[in-house]
């Protein structure tokens, strides 16, 4: 089959639209908020403290974990039970995973850095708008960074490749999702997954698309810090 024109009319290549804010959580140490179409997450930052209990220390550098939290209505989809699912831990990880390349947390031994991600609307794209405020959030609390992490999907939808899939696009019984995160100055890879079968040529148009919508998602990234700090061009 083909597809044509996409559900939401969107061109194949077109993002939804992006906003972003820094320092919104006043209490957290560092905190950030993204939204991309009906999708945000909220992330907030506490560290770096001592990390308890000491058997889970480092004595050469700190420790980053992230914590991954849908709300129980927040889903376009089914509703989301509350607490801790397979699901949130597995995207806690991932996000470590795609943030760990871009803080140095050499001068922080024995400590923690604790990123909390709350996403209280979804609409596809939750992993990755939840990387986006979490790298806002760690820039504000003044974790030292190498880079921003910038992250969206890309992925096919019957015949054709397109970016920042929503709800019906994701679910669709003929569409592989790819959740994709980037060093924005490197242009480094920090997480790829993949959800389904795609073409190598595929697959390098999908990372092409991606490498193209976080230039846009950084310039947003770093307005909204700018603004927090008042730092003018």
């Amino acid at each position: 089959m083909t597809y044509d024109k996409r559900f939401d009319g969107r061109a194949f290549d077109e993002m939804r639209p992006i906003e972003a804010k820094a320092g919104i959580i006043k209490r957290a140490h560092g905190s950030g908020w993204f939204k991309i179409g009906n999708t945000e997450a909220y992330a907030a930052v506490y560290g770096p403290r001592e990390m308890f209990p000491r058997f889970m220390q480092n004595p050469e550098k700190g420790v980053l974990r992230v914590h991954y939290n849908m709300m129980p209505f927040s889903s376009a989809g089914e509703r989301v039970r509350p607490g801790p699912s397979r699901r949130s831990k597995e995207i806690s990880h991932v996000a470590q995973k795609a943030l760990l390349p871009v803080v140095d947390l050499s001068e922080f031994s024995n400590a923690v850095v604790d990123v909390f991600i709350e996403l209280p609307q979804t609409d596809a794209g939750t992993r990755c708008a939840g990387i986006c405020a979490a790298s806002i959030a760690l820039a504000d609390a003044g974790i030292p960074m190498k880079d921003m992490v910038c992250a969206i999907s890309a992925g096919r939808v019957e015949d054709k490749m397109l970016v920042d899939l929503n709800y019906e696009e994701d679910s669709h019984e003929n569409g592989v999702d790819i959740p994709i995160a980037m060093l924005h100055n490197s242009k480094k890879i920090s997480l790829i997954q993949m959800d389904g079968e795609l073409s190598s040529d595929d697959l390098k148009k999908a990372v092409e698309m991606v490498r193209n919508a976080c230039d846009r998602i950084f310039e947003v990234q770093k307005q909204a810090l700018k603004k927090k700090f008042d730092i003018s061009d």
